[in-house]
């Protein structure tokens, strides 16, 4: 079945090339340049994916993003010029699953697409539920409680959450968490992964006075310590 794909981009020469690109691909692309006017876009359209850019005329994008977030849990790609940690950690935060710096290279933007579209169709194995002593984590609800209180995670946090949960205990690399989040390996330069378990150990308290519930373990990967959350 053929994707519908709404493109936010003000850059209209940028716009024009990649709704070119991603029609000989296949897709449905439609396209508005203002922030302001996405929500009325989404609702007409029906999109499966959102590519968003982060400078925009009316809105900007990372509010955008939160607006969506509010309503779907579609995946979102939001495009910028900045390399920074700034806007991956505020892109991330506000809910978006991936992003791709500009220059845009067409064969990676469809690498990202098709990976976000596969990663968002419901999964058979959802309804597990895991529990490690005060953390609850239902795949089914899309749902986690921490200490008997439930806790807001965009669709790419929650995700990293349950792999890193569901592999409680066992060290995994970078490479192996790309594989399995974001179908593709990792190029040895993406930090996504090292911003989400900061935001992950802000949102949990992880204080490092006290036994830490995620490390990072150099050279090799990330660690779910489980006993850390019995308290």
């Amino acid at each position: 079945m053929t994707s519908r794909i709404l493109l936010v981009e003000d850059d209209l020469t940028l716009a024009d090339w990649v709704c070119e690109y991603l029609r000989e691909q296949n897709f449905i692309v439609d396209h508005v340049a203002r922030g302001d006017l996405v929500m009325d876009a989404m609702a007409k359209f029906q999109p499966q994916l959102v590519l968003l850019d982060i400078m925009l005329p009316g809105l900007n994008g990372i509010e955008v993003c939160r607006l969506i977030r509010q309503e779907s849990q579609l995946p979102i790609i939001m495009l910028t010029a900045r390399a920074d940690e700034f806007d991956e950690v505020i892109g991330l935060e506000a809910g978006a699953n991936d992003y791709v710096i500009k220059p845009v290279r067409p064969r990676a933007l469809l690498a990202r697409i098709t990976g976000a579209l596969k990663h968002s169709a419901p999964i058979e194995t959802s309804t597990q539920i895991i529990t490690h002593g005060s953390l609850i984590i239902n795949g089914e609800a899309k749902r986690v409680t921490y200490k008997n209180e439930e806790v807001e995670l965009s669709t790419s946090l929650f995700a990293f959450l349950t792999f890193l949960a569901s592999h409680a205990g066992e060290v995994v690399d970078r490479d192996t968490v790309f594989k399995a989040l974001k179908s593709r390996e990792y190029d040895g330069q993406d930090r996504r992964f090292d911003v989400m378990l900061s935001t992950l150990r802000k949102i949990f308290n992880d204080d490092p006075q006290k036994p830490q519930k995620f490390k990072t373990v150099w050279g090799k990967g990330y660690l779910f310590v489980a006993d850390a959350w019995a308290e």
